[in-house]
């Protein structure tokens, strides 16, 4: 029979899973949403019990259809997570102290603004800018506000990321326990000695005993209950939503890297054994090697991507499909110098400008509706080609290949123009789904699905974009995009009145 893992990819918005065979098929899937709760201005919240229900029936449907239409059920099981969402449970009866604060909530803001003494420090271990997007205030916070939580009772509660709830459901409550790539997005774990910093832990009043035991991304974390599956499967994979999908790209050597365009773009370059030096809104995390065992990436996130195109779409209706931009950009032979700097909502990296706001520049009587898709679809390239830049100034590490997905990925003239811009090929593979097929590489490799990451590898099939001709007038672009930037930018720090 043909050997395969149940892939479990746990979003911010719902529960993917894929069954993956060995020949790099998906012959089961299953999605179930998961309810958006908002409490309060600027705080986001899920239901832990519900995130757990619902990636169940996700797993069944993949395992059912699976069986009905291919007759394979997997062998073992592979998760990753959105990140940095926190969760605080009872030991012994798993019941959640009250709901989880999801990665997006801003309820610690002050709190960060308060410890703005400490963010050296907390950068030197962790390779993380003082934010409330990370778990650690998010944490803190449950101690001290929840009913229940402080005093003696401290010690019914347990704590972890979604990933260590889900294993902690799965396993019948035998195993408490994450992997490095997750754990080092909480802002309490010392990414150089690989362990929960003492001295953060104190900081932020968390008991030591709380947290999970730290795995490698490849390897054992526990057997999930015949109950929920039909039959036991063990855990053999976990890792963060962005770096598993880093793995599934095969980005696992130094110089390489992926960016997914969605609503904003999320980068990361793999650096290696080495940890790279951090700054201009760069973040160090850590990443898996071809074995699955920990090594060292960049990450950025470029706020508007795709949203800069629904923008156009639905703000300004001079689209009535994003998928339009393709044939309108290739309508003109140039941008003729119109420019759109996305700020919407602030500048990401490498410039960190909150303050920015949305800038067009070079308009004319001659401008059309193909000069505004051009220029969001540049925009994403050329900041892309900043980020990438500033992680290879920060590490050292050439760009050896560029791996994307995400929706924006299908766009053929904006891979093109990507390469161009960045100076290296481009590849898109022909399964998008990164995520998930990089948890089901990281357990695959450990039950011996795939002899090692290079045969899973071989079974991905990639569209390759090479440097063409029209890399000189990319690059005489990207000075243009500068200028553009620099005006926002000049823009943003006039002062009113």
């Amino acid at each position: 029979m043909t050997r395969a893992i149940l892939a479990i990819d746990q979003g911010t918005t719902g529960s993917t899973c894929l069954v993956v065979t060995a020949d790099g098929r998906i012959t089961g899937r299953g999605y179930r949403e998961i309810s958006q709760h908002f409490p309060a201005p600027g705080e986001v919240e899920h239901d832990a019990m519900e995130i757990f229900e619902r990636t169940r029936e996700a797993g069944r449907e993949a395992i059912a259809q699976s069986v009905a239409e291919a007759g394979i059920a997997p062998e073992a099981i592979g998760i990753t997570n959105q990140r940095e969402t926190v969760v605080v449970w009872d030991r012994e009866t798993g019941e959640p102290l009250g709901r989880a604060i999801v990665w997006q909530d801003r309820r610690t803001a002050k709190r960060c603004a308060e410890l703005v003494g400490d963010a050296d420090e907390i950068a030197a271990r962790t390779g993380l800018v003082l934010d409330p997007y990370f778990s650690a205030t998010k944490l803190e916070w449950i101690l001290q506000n929840r009913a229940g939580a402080g005093g003696g009772a401290r010690a019914r509660w347990i704590a972890g990321t979604i990933d260590t709830w889900l294993v902690w459901r799965l396993t019948g409550g035998s195993a408490h326990v994450t992997d490095p790539t997750n754990a080092s997005r909480t802002m309490l774990f010392d990414i150089d000695r690989r362990s929960w910093s003492d001295e953060l832990l104190r900081r932020f009043g968390v008991p030591r005993d709380m947290l999970p035991e730290v795995r490698p991304s490849a390897g054992h974390f526990g057997v999930a209950d015949a109950t929920h599956f039909g039959r036991e499967l063990p855990i053999l994979g976990v890792a963060g939503d962005q770096q598993a999908a880093l793995f599934g790209q095969g980005c696992w050597t130094a110089g390489t890297g992926k960016n997914t365009y969605g609503t904003g773009a999320f980068l990361l370059l793999n650096t290696g054994s080495q940890r790279p030096v951090g700054g201009r809104g760069l973040l160090t995390t850590l990443a898996c090697d071809a074995e699955g065992a920990a090594c060292y990436a960049h990450e950025a996130s470029i706020f508007i991507a795709g949203a800069a195109v629904q923008w156009l779409r639905d703000g300004l209706g001079v689209l009535a499909r994003a998928s339009e931009t393709e044939a309108l950009a290739r309508s003109l032979e140039s941008n003729e110098g119109v420019y759109f700097v996305p700020a919407l909502t602030g500048l990401g990296a490498p410039h960190w400008d909150a303050r920015a706001r949305g800038t067009i520049v070079g308009l004319t009587r001659g401008t059309t509706r193909a000069h505004f898709a051009r220029a969001a679809l540049e925009a994403m390239c050329y900041g892309t080609a900043d980020v990438l830049a500033a992680m290879r100034a920060a590490s050292g590490a050439t760009l050896d290949v560029l791996r994307v997905d995400g929706g924006a990925a299908a766009n053929d003239w904006l891979m093109q123009f990507q390469a161009d811009v960045v100076g290296a090929p481009v590849e898109r593979p022909d399964i998008v789904e990164s995520t998930a097929l990089g948890a089901a590489a990281l357990a695959g490799i450990t039950a011996g699905v795939w002899r090692d990451a290079g045969e899973f590898a071989s079974a991905r099939r990639f569209t390759r974009f090479v440097v063409g001709p029209g890399h000189a007038n990319a690059a005489a672009g990207l000075r243009g995009w500068h200028r553009a930037v620099n005006t926002a930018l000049h823009w943003a720090s006039i002062e009113e009145g």
